[in-house]
């Protein structure tokens, strides 16, 4: 496409030399001295125009823009690509560098009326330029997207799953591409060829020289916000209100958090980076500089507010205590990201979308520690009015030590949240609001204790009662030592609560076996043959009496247990010894004694079934 560039230049050259010159003579100088450089500028070729006012600047600023307007405007006609031409668009990229150039010569001189009227003229062609430059823009952008996807030989995905029966050979029209694993989060994605990116960094210096830099960042984020939702979809993450996530089922919430964490961690560690390094090379510079960062903000601002959303609906919704590791993920995944969004987000037009990841991490933290509160409400909630049968271990207990201790596989994420809402807390005269973990857990700890107590009132026999608080207190130490509660609530606190098991298995010896044991003690100097024979009496009725009652009953520390039988059963042993060496008895004393040792035996392994069988409340973990 030919251009008269000739006529261009001859009328530009004029216009320089009639700007510089202070009078005609002048002009006629510098334009001497342009001569001597091109042969171009003769005084033939560069006298004026017949019928032309050399003297007025409007009508110079006309002619520039008549031939301005008849170089473009061949352009803005075709109905191909302009970059389908290398030299095309190089000539055209000039002819618009020249308009933007004119433009900004002339604007400082709009207080005169005819070169105000050029200058809207002006405009006007600039934006019919521009309109079409978008279009080349997208057209650019479209393609070598295109291309640079059907020459991706690896494609990324959170499975590593393999199926051999979807693998065809190079070429096989059949073949389904496989995914590979990520395996390592150090990638950049080149979404576009060099040369593209090239071309396109061209036209963003010329669109911001218009002062169409909005319009540019525009286009092109509108381009690849496109390639992020369809990462985002090949990744399964649905982009759901958060209506739509108060709806869906747990279980299918659950997946789709676990889809939403790979995710976020994808989004932020490669999809995110590689378009900050795609939009820092198409405006590459100084001056583009706040257009890169308008467009990357454009680009990132759906997928980003996609991904904040979906874990704030999250931590919004029920905050029943089982959801507190679903939730916990969502939490430890943003935070171990915010150096991330830090890093990404650094520039005055993404300051919004950082600030909305912090405020979202916080909100988290406060659905945890809202969940710790709703633990709280179930203890106390838990009724009283029903005795647990046979005195084990206690539901509420097993439940509250389990799920404290499986929580406790997150104790630096919990010390954080707890921590960072100390000063706030400690605000509060409310004892349900705890300034630190270290208080939350030992205010469960109380709450359940509370509870547990009210629950061995209802029964009606001490030693039941007794028993009961000893198993769950016995439980719960262990559950302490064996895990990060004990190192939480420290050795002290697990002293009292050792002591405090003590005194219970004490005063269930007194309320039921002390009866027992204390009929078969001999003083000194009192052992007849009618006392051993009464006390024999009383321990065989004690020892019946507690095998109706307790052979259903429950002891969850089968040491203790043992311990216990194998001493009823030896201080027998020994009575029943003594007793048969007496003299006063005859040649046949073993007629006077109900049970053998072996049958004592055998009795006292018949209590604490409940703690054999495993059933409910007995000794399982």
């Amino acid at each position: 496409m030919a251009q008269n560039g000739e006529e261009k230049l001859l009328a530009m050259a004029r216009h320089i030399a009639k700007t510089l010159g202070h009078n005609d003579a002048t002009a006629e100088d510098i334009l001497q001295i342009f001569s001597t450089f091109d042969g171009r500028f003769s005084r033939d070729k560069m006298a004026d125009e017949p019928g032309r006012d050399r003297d007025d600047p409007a009508a110079q600023f006309e002619l520039t823009l008549t031939s301005l307007h008849r170089q473009i405007s061949q352009y803005l006609a075709v109905d191909h690509p302009i970059w389908a031409d290398l030299a095309d668009s190089a000539a055209f990229l000039d002819a618009v560098d020249e308009l933007t150039a004119a433009i900004r010569f002339w604007t400082p001189m709009a207080t005169d009326k005819g070169i105000r009227a050029c200058l809207a003229r002006a405009d006007d062609l600039m934006q019919q330029t521009m309109f079409r430059v978008v279009e080349e823009f997208r057209t650019l952008m479209e393609r070598g997207g295109e291309a640079y996807d059907s020459s991706l030989s690896v494609n990324y995905a959170f499975d590593s799953d393999e199926d051999d029966g979807g693998v065809g050979d190079e070429g096989d029209e059949n073949c389904v591409p496989i995914a590979h694993p990520i395996i390592s989060y150090d990638i950049i994605i080149d979404a576009l060829p060099s040369g593209t990116i090239n071309d396109l960094h061209e036209i963003a210096k010329r669109m911001v020289a218009a002062r169409y830099a909005k319009e540019c960042s525009h286009v092109f984020s509108s381009c690849r916000r496109e390639f992020l939702e369809e990462s985002f979809s090949r990744l399964g993450l649905q982009k759901l209100s958060s209506e739509e996530v108060q709806g869906v089922s747990w279980a299918e919430l659950d997946e789709e958090i676990e889809r939403w964490v790979k995710g976020a961690t994808l989004a932020l560690k490669v999809l995110f980076p590689s378009e900050r390094r795609l939009c820092d090379r198409v405006f590459a510079g100084a001056q583009l500089a706040s257009t890169a960062d308008l467009a990357f903000m454009e680009v990132c601002r759906g997928a980003t507010i996609q991904i904040l959303n979906f874990a704030d609906a999250v931590g919004i919704r029920s905050r029943a205590p089982e959801r507190l590791f679903k939730v916990l993920d969502l939490f430890e995944t943003l935070r171990d990201l915010m150096p991330d969004f830090e890093a990404q987000f650094s520039d005055q037009y993404s300051a919004p979308l950082r600030n909305e990841a912090a405020v979202v991490v916080k909100r988290l933290g406060e659905a945890i520690r809202g969940i710790f509160m709703e633990l709280e409400n179930l203890i106390r909630r838990d009724p009283a009015n029903t005795p647990f049968p046979g005195g084990g271990v206690h539901p509420i207990t097993r439940y509250v030590m389990n799920y404290l201790r499986a929580a406790f596989r997150s104790r630096d994420t919990l010390e954080q949240v707890f921590e960072g809402s100390a000063v706030e807390y400690r605000k509060s005269d409310e004892r349900t609001l705890p300034a630190s973990l270290v208080v939350q857990i030992d205010w469960i700890m109380e709450l359940l204790e509370s509870n547990l107590e009210a629950k061995s009132k209802v029964y009606r026999v001490p030693a039941l009662c007794s028993l009961f608080m000893m198993n769950n207190g016995r439980y719960i130490v262990q559950k302490m030592k064996d895990s990060e509660l004990g190192a939480i609530l420290g050795d002290e606190w697990i002293r009292k609560q050792s002591a405090k098991v003590r005194q219970y298995l004490a005063n269930y010896h007194r309320n039921s076996w002390s009866k027992v044991l204390g009929a078969l003690k001999l003083e000194a100097g009192t052992v007849t043959a009618v006392s051993m024979k009464e006390k024999l009496k009383l321990f065989n009725m004690h020892l019946e009496e507690i095998l109706k009652v307790q052979s259903t009953w429950i002891f969850f520390d089968q040491r203790v247990q043992e311990d216990l039988k194998a001493s009823v059963v030896e201080s027998y042993r020994n009575f029943i010894g003594q007793f048969l060496r007496l003299p006063e008895l005859g040649r046949q004393p073993n007629k006077l004694v109900s049970y053998s040792v072996e049958d004592v035996e055998a009795m006292m392994n018949q209590l604490f079934r409940g703690s054999q069988s495993g059933g409910s409340g007995g000794a399982r973990k």
